[in-house]
């Protein structure tokens, strides 16, 4: 039996979510703020009978804000179960507790939490009339917290995930209409509380690991002594016999010591001294209270580890963080075990981020290694070193859209040779592709190593900061996987940059070339043809695909660079690559000649002589704010990111004029009425429109006029 979906509705940073999961190990990804704890959260509140019962009774707070006025509205979060075990007491809980009972033998179970408004409020939500906006209000108006009721159900029918079907079960807030059913059997029935699934499974939750040693040191939190406590339970009251006469004799040994009964005399002496006879206690022991009861005995041991082979053991607050991270995990993982051994239903793990301060070998060791057999093993992660060995089919992506966070699957939709083909990419290139917020997909050293040091160069931002993962392919195979981006899968921007290749020389067979020239001529010719062929390939895989575009250099990168307007950038790169004194004059000459066919050659000839990779570093020192970021490329990087926030565009516009400034292109007069300008359009005063109007005639033809046009 395992987890095969979970559906969460209007609960914390979910409006309407929905994860998918295989048997075996799943992984969860997503960026920071993408809902990854709260997912778990949402599991658990389901599954882990150690939760406190206050936890149930969710708050205010825990309405997705989205929903607007929560008042009303439901928190739905829905677990379906596959592969229902024959097992007769697996078939007795979920026939009476979760399933079908029409269906006889069931392979497939719901089990649902719904927080939602008690029957009185919903019988006076029914009661009013369709679109009575007014009485709805009224009704709102007066709900609290206190009104809503926590029930587990099951056998239930209902996709929660279909916005339709939660209108009609929950109402349309939005026109006032409320069936007048208040019991709809399709959110399945009760679960009483002696058949709760909690109580029947094996479930471990692995927190993040950010405070380890704080965890040690709390009784309630120690993984050391929960192992303990599991275990002496199983102890004989034989074995603990003269382990307890010893702790006796002990205590009476310590309270016999002459200098505790001399305490004590001391002690008396001084009351009298102060209180006198009449109201001094009528007797007064000291006693030692080592504890003759195993479990509290074993809150005194405490773990010693040796890290280096000085054969030195330490306190676990003496460990490097990666240490006690392991440790931790380790405990935890050994908990599992022991309560695995009880022969629960179903066993299920969940690990949160388990890559906190553990070397990126153990990480990738850890995920290989942690598979128990008839386990479900739930992580969610930071690490791209997890993420590239997860199986893609088992991941699910988490990604924040506007105010809410969205879950994608990957392999959605994809055939078997698909999905293998972006597994494969995946173990080969070690990429963050699947926790970007949009991603540039690029195909060699040279994009892969500029197009970062231009952005940054000429707007003053990284793409970082923007939230946008340059990632070089390394070919020209795009659609292995720009495949990922799609309404059915990764709902992200996704651009990819790519050649032309289309000729800059007349290619015609002249009699008396050489066999070199002869050579270069046919290369670029049938270049040409294999990029004018990409292209229409890419252009069709790329229709109707409103989360993927396609943008073309016409020529190559080094060519286009130069033609965008930059052939002095690559000029101060001659004498890094040539020595000859003849050789750096002829070389300088073609590359700011302004003929695409002598200054297309040249920054070929050098970059194939340097190596792609290298020359890109060589030229990457030359780069400035006045270098020309080609049409292609910011059109790319635009689409990747649409829209800016009001402080990104002040950063840009600042940075401009500021460079503007020192490069003696603006008087101080005019930087300060420009900054003055950036400043009123940061505070409000100004609508972007307005700025960008104000910042063309403040630095008349700078080219950051032409990239931000199109964005908002």
């Amino acid at each position: 039996m395992h987890i095969s979906k979970l559906t969460v509705v209007n609960y914390r940073n979910f409006a309407n979510t929905t994860l998918t999961f295989d048997k075996g190990v799943n992984t969860v990804v997503g960026e920071n703020g993408s809902g990854k704890t709260n997912l778990f959260r949402a599991i658990r509140l389901l599954l882990d009978d150690n939760m406190f019962r206050s936890a149930f009774r969710l708050e205010e707070s825990d309405f997705h804000r989205g929903v607007g006025d929560w008042r009303g509205h439901w928190i739905i979060i829905s677990l379906e179960f596959d592969e229902i075990g024959p097992d007769e007491a697996i078939q007795a809980l979920f026939l009476h507790g979760t399933g079908d009972m029409a269906a006889g033998q069931i392979g497939r179970a719901t089990y649902n939490l719904i927080f939602r408004p008690k029957r009185e409020v919903r019988l006076r939500l029914a009661a009013l009339d369709d679109f009575d906006l007014p009485g709805l209000v009224a009704i709102r108006e007066a709900i609290t917290v206190a009104d809503y009721e926590t029930v587990f159900t099951g056998k239930s029918a209902a996709d929660f995930g279909d916005p339709a079907v939660y209108r009609e079960l929950v109402g349309d807030f939005d026109n006032c209409i409320f069936r007048r059913e208040t019991e709809d059997p399709r959110i399945g029935a009760k679960v009483p509380v002696y058949l709760s699934v909690a109580k029947e499974v094996s479930f471990t939750f692995i927190q993040a690991l950010r405070d380890v040693v704080a965890e040690f040191h709390n009784n309630r939190t120690n993984p050391l002594l929960t192992l303990l406590k599991i275990k002496s339970g199983e102890i004989a009251s034989g074995v603990m016999a003269p382990i307890v006469a010893k702790v006796l004799d002990l205590n009476s040994s310590i309270e016999a010591l002459d200098d505790v009964q001399t305490v004590r005399s001391d002690i008396r002496d001084t009351i009298k001294e102060a209180a006198g006879e009449t109201y001094s206690p009528s007797s007064l022991s000291i006693k030692s209270d080592l504890s003759d009861e195993a479990d509290k005995l074993f809150q005194s041991l405490r773990l010693f580890v040796g890290e280096s082979e000085e054969g030195y053991e330490g306190a676990i607050h003496e460990l490097s963080l990666g240490g006690a991270n392991l440790i931790y995990l380790t405990l935890k993982l050994l908990e599992f075990k022991y309560q695995k051994a009880h022969q629960a239903i179903a066993n299920f793990l969940i690990i949160e981020e388990p890559e906190a301060h553990i070397h990126t070998h153990i990480q990738k060791t850890l995920f290989d290694r942690i598979a128990f057999a008839d386990t479900q093993i739930i992580y969610s992660t930071h690490s791209t070193h997890i993420s590239e060995v997860s199986n893609i089919q088992s991941v699910n992506i988490l990604g924040r859209s506007g105010s809410t966070c969205e879950a994608y699957q990957p392999a959605r939709g994809l055939s078997q040779a698909e999905i293998g083909n972006v597994q494969r990419y995946l173990d080969a290139v070690r990429s963050n592709l699947l926790f970007a917020k949009s991603v540039i997909l690029v195909e060699g050293d040279a994009e892969e190593i500029l197009i970062p040091v231009l952005f940054k160069k000429v707007l003053g931002l990284s793409l970082d900061e923007l939230g946008i993962s340059l990632i070089n392919i390394r070919s020209t195979g795009f659609k292995n996987v720009a495949t990922l981006f799609h309404d059915l899968r990764i709902r992200k921007r996704c651009s990819i940059i790519t050649d032309l290749d289309a000729v800059f020389i007349d290619t015609t067979s002249v009699v008396g070339d050489s066999l070199a020239e002869a050579s270069f001529k046919a290369k670029c010719a049938a270049s040409q043809v294999v990029g004018a062929a990409r292209k229409l390939d890419l252009d069709i895989f790329a229709a109707g695909n409103a989360w993927l575009s396609v943008h073309y250099a016409a020529h190559t990168f080094e060519v286009d660079f130069i033609a965008a307007g930059n052939g002095a950038v690559v000029q101060r790169v001659v004498p890094s690559v040539y020595s000859q004194v003849a050789t750096i004059a002829t070389a300088e000459a073609e590359l700011i000649s302004g003929d695409k066919a002598r200054y297309g050659r040249r920054v070929l000839t050098m970059a194939a002589n340097q190596g792609k990779g290298w020359f890109a570093i060589l030229l990457g020192q030359y780069i400035d704010h006045k270098t020309i970021l080609p049409v292609y490329i910011h059109e790319a990087i635009f689409f990747a990111r649409q829209s800016l926030t009001t402080e990104l565009f002040f950063n840009i516009f600042d940075y401009r004029i500021n460079c503007a400034l020192t490069s003696g292109d603006i008087t101080p007069a005019v930087a300060q009425t420009a900054r003055g300008r950036i400043e009123e359009y940061r505070n409000g005063g100004l609508t972007l429109a307005e700025l960008k109007v104000e910042m063309a005639l403040a630095v008349p033809g700078d080219q950051i006029h032409a990239i931000l046009a199109p964005v908002n």
